[in-house]
C-alpha cells in the first residue's frame, strides 16, 4: 500500500525560551546546517547560540504565534489535511525538528499498512541544510525503525511548469492594488560553500552568473541556480520587467561568507535610492514562518522605511492555496498511477 509523507522545517512547542531553546539545539546542531567538524559546532552552538539565541528568538516568535500554535505548523497541518481530503492514498506530515518527528509520521502511515512511500521535502529548491536534511534524516529512520518502507523522493520543484503558474497566479492576486516601483525575490541565504560541497563536479560552481546560466549537472543540486532559474520563470509568467525586479537572499549568521546580495542590505539601498512602493516575495518557502512572517513582513518593512521607503507589501506563501493543493494532490494521483514524478 502507497502513503505520502509530508516533510516541512518545524518549530518550538511554544514560544518560550525554554522550549525555543531545544529546537534551536536540534536545528543548528543539523551537520547540514552548521556543517563544521561536531567539536567546533558543539563550541560554536551551546557553547556561545544558545547562551543568548533562545530568549531573542522566543521574542520575535511571540509576535507572529498564533492562537492555535506555531503557523508554520498550523499551515502545514491545514495544507496536509486539504491534500489529505483529496488524496486516494493517506498523507501523513512530519518536521524535520521539534516534536512532531519524522519517526511519528511514518509510524502513522506504517499503521495504516503502508509499505511504499512519496517523501515530498517541502521545499521547492534542493539546498543540503533544508531539502537534503529532509531526505537524509528520513532515510536514516527509515532504516533504523522501518525496513521495509521502500521510499521515493519528490525532486525539488523549483522549475516545474505547474507550480511556476500556481506560484505566479499567486503572486498576481498579492500584488492586485499594489501599485509597485519594485519587487524583490527574497530567498532564504545559505553559506556561499554550501554551494560548492554540493556541486558534484567540484570544479562548475564559482558562485557568479556566468555558472548559474551555463548549462551543468551541477545545477541539480545547487540552490544559487535554483532561486534564480526560480525568478526568471515567475517574471516571464508574469510579464515583469528586468528593471522592476530583483533577487536577494535574507538571514545569515556573522563572519562567514553567504549568498548575496544580502536582502536586509538591499531594504537600506532601496529607500535610499528613491523606491518608494517595495513588493517583497519569499518563494523559499512554501508556508509562512517566523522567517517570513517576522524577519520580513515587520523587520523588513521597518528597515525600508527607516532608510526612505513608503508603501511596503509582503506577499504571502503559498500556504493552503487551493490550486497549491490541487497541484500536491495531482503530483500524488500521478506517482500512484503511474510512478511519475514532475520534472
Amino acid at each position: 500500500m502507497k502513503g505520502v509523507l509530508l516533510v516541512n522545517l518545524g518549530s518550538p512547542d511554544s514560544p518560550t525560551p525554554k522550549d525555543v531553546k531545544p529546537y534551536l539545539d536540534e536545528f543548528l546542531m543539523d551537520e547540514r546546517v552548521i556543517d563544521v567538524p561536531r567539536w567546533l559546532r558543539n563550541i560554536i552552538v551551546r557553547g556561545i547560540i544558545l547562551q543568548t539565541r533562545p530568549k531573542k528568538s522566543a521574542e520575535a516568535y511571540k509576535k507572529i504565534w498564533w492562537e492555535e500554535g506555531s503557523p508554520l505548523v498550523v499551515i502545514s497541518e491545514r495544507f496536509a489535511d486539504k491534500v489529505n481530503e483529496q488524496s486516494e492514498i493517506p498523507v501523513a506530515l512530519g518536521m524535520r525538528y521539534g516534536s512532531m518527528t519524522i519517526k511519528k509520521a511514518l509510524d502513522q502511515l506504517h499503521e495504516k499498512g503502508v509499505d511504499e512511500v512519496l517523501l515530498v521535502p517541502l521545499y521547492p529548491h534542493y539546498a543540503m541544510s533544508s531539502y537534503e536534511t529532509v531526505v537524509v534524516k528520513t532515510m536514516e529512520v527509515q532504516e533504523e525503525f522501518f525496513p521495509k518502507i521502500e521510499i521515493t523522493t519528490l525532486p525539488a520543484f523549483y522549475k516545474n511548469t505547474d507550480y511556476i503558474d500556481v506560484l505566479s497566479k499567486s503572486i498576481a492576486e498579492g500584488l492586485k492594488g499594489f501599485d509597485y516601483d519594485h519587487i524583490l525575490f527574497s530567498y532564504h541565504g545559505i553559506p556561499e560553500r554550501h554551494i560548492r560541497k554540493s556541486d558534484p563536479t567540484k570544479f562548475h560552481c564559482k558562485i557568479d552568473d556566468n555558472c548559474c546560466k551555463t548549462n551543468s549537472v551541477a545545477h541539480h543540486t545547487c540552490y544559487r541556480h535554483q532561486c534564480y532559474e526560480m525568478t526568471e520563470k515567475v517574471k516571464e509568467n508574469l510579464g515583469l520587467s528586468n528593471e522592476k525586479v530583483s533577487l536577494s537572499f535574507q538571514s545569515r549568521l556573522p563572519n562567514d561568507p553567504w549568498l548575496k546580495p544580502y536582502t536586509d542590505f538591499e531594504f537600506e539601498r532601496f529607500g535610499k535610492e528613491g523606491i518608494k512602493r517595495l513588493a517583497v516575495i519569499t518563494p523559499a518557502f512554501v508556508a509562512d514562518c517566523l522567517e517570513t512572517l517576522e524577519e520580513i513582513a515587520m523587520e523588513g518593512k521597518h528597515q525600508f522605511q527607516e532608510a526612505g521607503g513608503e508603501d511596503y507589501k509582503h506577499i504571502p506563501c503559498l500556504n493552503d492555496n487551493e490550486a497549491w493543493v490541487n497541484l500536491m494532490a495531482k503530483w500524488i494521483g500521478d506517482w500512484e498511477i503511474k510512478e511519475t514524478l514532475p520534472v
